[in-house]
């Protein structure tokens, strides 16, 4: 732990250099249909930052890529996010385009494929940066000046249309959000103001076939924490009315349907649908937030639950469908909006002492209530598990699934490739990466053909 601060030491403290490496060893074999890019984004502060102050969300962006084909890991790179205070800090000329006012930061949070383009994402109000396919970055971006304000870490791809929805938010906007719709030219066709119950951070949504879900939840901004220079300016707030809303995906502000849910918060739901008269939302819930811990998550065990929105009733059903800590669900991408049976997420704790990653992944097979686990080894630590179908026409469970893990006796970094359909079983192959990749938040797959 650097000064008490756990977000700067183990796997959380930042690499130093950038590296470039090819042909990388592998362990069994690269699965050959594996034809793409496995992206990661996460934190890492480019300057030394005060352990008294620095929040894990707040670390410059840095995209980690391992490049898959033919059977080979091709090579690895690892950059910086480019904006203008970290090209400052790298002596580099500052990178041109449009930024949201003030706002302008190393997008860290997540980083996707669309359009043929790469882009590293974050919440708060910044825009997306640009990044080429070898992950230098081009520049902010404001989707060819269809995007109004920032943007969000967490767009959901409808897998029928190819379009990215999204709900974001920024501190002065006030009362209100902003969900948007994407096309698959990478411009924005759609835009709609949504009131809330306060400057709200949300940190993702969920889409079904018919919705887009607004978690109204009690995290919000803090002008008292900002002006006493807290990082993260926002806070647990138990007077914020807990709720979660249901905005037709072709409606407007005034069709959305407020459904109120016991306090909490939800950084990450899994999946969503529509069943008949129904709505079924499965959520990783934590109990509440940013209340006594201010640096990072670690306020209570995260447990899976489904909130089933009865529409004809006008509640929610919550219930708890599996009580281990756990964080950063994921489904096959081709099922996101509708009925799902198969879940990944990362085993963690919260025992007030930092978030904690564990040494094992989690395999859900909810039509049977069932879960295997995945043991990582001693002192090890897993991260977002994300599945790659095996072709294009495979069912759910058949596929890889991806997990970049954290090996402690030589403090160094893999990405794991597991067959979905073998779970604990042996490896498909393990990529030796030459840099460590510290604890970061999402990523994703990128085939050839985005």
């Amino acid at each position: 732990m650097t000064d008490g601060n756990p977000y700067l030491s183990g796997n959380y403290r930042p690499v130093r250099t950038e590296v470039t490496a090819t042909d990388l060893a592998v362990t069994g074999r690269v699965p050959a249909s594996l034809a793409g890019r496995y992206l990661r984004n996460g934190p890492n502060p480019v300057v030394e930052p005060d352990p008294a102050r620095y929040h894990w969300f707040t670390g410059d962006g840095m995209v980690h890529g391992i490049r898959l084909r033919g059977g080979a890991a091709e090579w690895y790179r690892n950059r910086w996010v480019r904006s203008a205070g970290v090209a400052d800090a790298l002596g580099e000329p500052e990178r041109p385009g449009p930024r949201h006012g003030d706002m302008d930061f190393a997008a860290n949070t997540n980083v996707i494929g669309h359009a043929g383009r790469t882009f590293a994402i974050v919440e708060g109000g910044s825009r997306p940066y640009e990044l080429t396919d070898r992950l230098d970055t081009i520049g902010p971006t404001d989707l060819d000046g269809t995007l109004s304000g920032g943007y969000t870490a967490h767009p959901k791809r409808d897998p029928v249309t190819g379009e990215l929805h999204a709900i974001s938010y920024f501190w002065g906007w006030g009362n209100r959000v902003q969900y948007s719709v994407v096309g698959t030219d990478g411009r924005v066709r759609r835009t709609v103001d949504v009131e809330v119950g306060g400057p709200v951070s949300i940190h993702d949504m969920s889409l079904t076939d018919r919705y887009a879900v607004i978690y109204d939840l009690p995290v919000v901004f803090s002008p008292a924490a900002a002006s006493e220079g807290a990082s993260f300016p926002y806070r647990w707030d138990p007077s914020h009315h807990s709720r979660v809303g249901l905005l037709p995906r072709e409606g407007g502000t005034d069709d959305v349907r407020w459904f109120d849910v016991e306090p909490c918060y939800v950084f990450h739901p899994l999946n969503a649908y529509d069943d008949g008269d129904r709505v079924v939302l499965d959520v990783v819930r934590h109990p509440r937030m940013f209340a006594t811990r201010f640096l990072g998550p670690d306020e209570g065990t995260p447990t899976l639950e489904r909130w089933t929105v009865d529409l004809a009733a006008g509640k929610v059903i919550e219930e708890r469908l599996d009580d281990r800590g756990q964080e950063f669900p994921r489904v096959d991408e081709r099922v996101v909006g509708r009925r799902h049976r198969f879940g990944y997420a990362a085993a963690v704790s919260s025992a007030g002492a930092g978030f904690s990653v564990e040494p094992a992944l989690i395999k859900h097979d909810l039509d049977r209530d069932a879960s295997e686990v995945r043991a990582l080894g001693r002192g090890n630590a897993g991260s977002e598990a994300v599945f790659v179908p095996r072709h294009e026409g495979a069912t759910e469970d058949d596929g890889w699934v991806l997990a970049i893990v954290y090996d402690a006796e030589r403090d160094g970094s893999d990405l794991l490739i597991l067959n979905s359909g073998d779970f604990r079983g042996e490896p498909e192959a393990v990529v030796h990466l030459p840099k460590r990749v510290p604890f970061g938040f999402h990523g994703n797959w990128v085939p050839d053909a985005e």
